[in-house]
């Protein structure tokens, strides 16, 4: 696939910049029109290769009219349109969120917030104090902690994960579920795994284990598919709530997950698998215009449930372009963290285990060919090297035997551990790799224990070796794995920094303009949405974030800091710091 690479004019584009040397670009059927608003006085990095910076941009309703120089732009104003100055700050177009969980983001934000524990006793602490104020019988939530980030292992422990005692101590009238940093495994008390029926002669399902002490007796630990065991008893105890109760829930996750976004300047989300009711209400929240942030979303569903209903949801722009629904969701292994990834050899911490297969080959390979069948793209979750090679093996043998005239876009979400064999294949087979910078960051203090040295230098996170060898990569957090904030993933991509003194294989790094790209005009084309959005051309969306640094030039320890002054979605301001 050849496609021509956006670089950012730097001093050289800043020098024509402050001489006023701009090209005005107007949408031809507009030129007639006059704008209803304006941005004046910016620093625009367009995202544009013909018209990478400019300094004014016009919107008539929810579309760009035209960019260029203040003088160019203030000739198509009246005296109703809104002129904002910039007075020179930076903008680009809205960042688009590559990969995280739109509802799993908002429900995150209704729960115990476990990400900051830095030892197995704050969370008991935590969880001991809920159990004070929630009343008896009902679930105590939370989500967010990670045994890898601790300052010392749990005592006692299994494969340094911990028990349950302290736990149920503090909770006998409680059901209690925590769920892993990773969202690849839970820990339950034993009021939850009694309501669950787990006991020391239960089995998990194919793809998932349940941790056990010496005795046998299960500790509250599950991995990857035997979460399912736990959830099942929750959502048992979920759907007695009364139906309008759990749709403000629903609503409330939504509304949260929103704000969270558009503080955050993402405009646009790609949703990493939802169900057909959750694309129900968001269809209807879509249609009534009570959707604040522009969704593409993965449907995640059986493939029995698939093939009875896939017909009736493929939608394409619903809503004034908020929601679309074209691409398929499954998950073939875990997470590198719980030892989840499926692996091509041993984990070096733990060389009994190679992680786990979690949806079988011959299952991906039904919901490929019910893709191909629909018209879906396919977007699978692989971490560990195995999982990648074999996801690449069932893509390249559908491309084969239903060959396309253009790139169907199938993308590997995560992509974190290859093979280096494997590395060149995306180019070839035009498979998008959909990866979260600040995973690598997040992950770096375990990936060396699990991996080794050289497995984790040839093979993970390398955006850099994927970028030249020709495949896509795009951007993201994982929410609510990960923090929402953009800028904690941008800065990953292009320094793999986690201290001052220690980085991650910096060979690996993207350039500014690549990580950028990452968020935005490449992150459009792997949702088919590049001709709408991702760059500020006009007759594309306006859709428009204001920062408080130039990402293009800002010295990288700074980009961090980096504020969103404003967010703009259709040419409607819909937050100003």
């Amino acid at each position: 696939m050849i496609r021509s690479r956006f670089l950012l004019i730097r001093s050289r584009g800043l020098a024509l910049l402050s001489g006023l040397f701009f090209t005005f670009l107007s949408a031809p059927e507009t030129r007639c029109q006059t704008a209803d608003l304006v941005l004046v006085g910016g620093n625009f990095a367009t995202m544009d290769e013909a018209n990478p910076r400019a300094e004014a941009i016009a919107i008539s309703k929810d579309r760009i009219l035209a960019i260029g120089s203040n003088a160019q732009i203030k000739s198509l104003m009246r005296a109703e349109t809104k002129v904002i100055d910039l007075a020179g700050k930076f903008a680009m177009p809205g960042l688009i969120e590559g990969h995280a969980h739109f509802l799993g983001l908002g429900e995150s934000m209704m729960m115990l917030n476990l990400s900051t524990a830095t030892s197995w006793d704050e969370i008991v602490t935590q969880v001991g104090e809920a159990a004070k104020v929630t009343p008896p019988g009902q679930w105590i939530i939370g989500r967010g902690w990670h045994q890898s980030k601790w300052n010392q292992p749990p005592s006692p422990n299994v494969e340094g994960y911990p028990t349950s005692e302290a736990i149920s101590q503090l909770t006998p009238n409680h059901p209690v579920l925590l769920t892993h940093a990773s969202g690849h495994m839970s820990f339950a008390n034993d009021y939850a795994m009694a309501l669950a029926g787990v006991d020391s002669n239960s089995q998990p399902p194919a793809g998932g284990e349940i941790l056990k002490s010496d005795s046998g007796k299960p500790i509250g630990v599950f991995r990857e598919t035997a979460q399912s065991l736990i959830e099942a008893a929750q959502a048992r105890d979920e759907r007695q709530k009364p139906a309008a109760q759990r749709s403000a829930d629903l609503r409330q996750a939504i509304e949260l997950a929103s704000r969270a976004c558009l503080e955050n300047g993402i405009t646009s989300f790609q949703d990493a698998g939802s169900s057909f009711e959750a694309v129900d209400l968001l269809r209807q929240l879509a249609l009534t215009g009570e959707l604040p942030v522009r969704l593409f979303v993965m449907l995640r569903e059986s493939n029995e449930r698939l093939e009875a209903r896939i017909k009736n949801y493929k939608l394409i722009g619903i809503g004034n372009d908020f929601l679309t629904v074209r691409a398929l969701k499954v998950s073939i292994d875990g997470a590198l963290g719980p030892h989840g990834a499926w692996l091509l050899a041993p984990y070096d911490d733990l060389p009994s285990s190679s992680g786990l297969n979690t949806v079988p080959l011959e299952s991906a390979t039904r919901t490929a060919e019910i893709a191909i069948a629909n018209g879906f793209q396919l977007c699978i979750h692989a971490i560990g090297d195995r999982a990648n090679r074999e996801v690449l093996d069932i893509y390249e043998k559908q491309f084969r035997l239903h060959p396309s005239g253009v790139p169907r876009r199938w993308r590997i979400e995560h992509a974190q551990h290859l093979h280096p064999d494997d590395i060149a294949r995306f180019g070839q087979l035009n498979v998008i790799a959909a990866m979260q910078g600040v995973h690598c960051t997040s992950d770096a203090v375990f990936v060396p224990k699990r991996l080794g040295m050289r497995r984790s230098q040839e093979g993970a996170y390398v955006w850099r070796s994927l970028v030249d060898a020709g495949a896509v990569v795009v951007n993201g957090t994982d929410a609510p794995v990960e923090s929402i904030n953009p800028f904690d993933s941008i800065f990953a991509t292009v320094t793999r920094q986690l201290t001052d003194d220690i980085t991650f294989f910096p060979e690996q790094c993207l350039t500014r303009e690549e990580a950028l790209k990452s968020y935005t005009i490449d992150c459009a084309y792997a949702a088919f949405e590049e001709t709408s959005k991702g760059s500020l051309v006009p007759g594309k969306l306006a859709d428009i974030v204001v920062l408080s640094r130039d990402l293009v030039l800002c010295p990288s320890s700074e980009i961090k800091s980096t504020q969103v002054l404003m967010t703009i979605v259709g040419g409607k301001i819909v937050f100003e710091k």
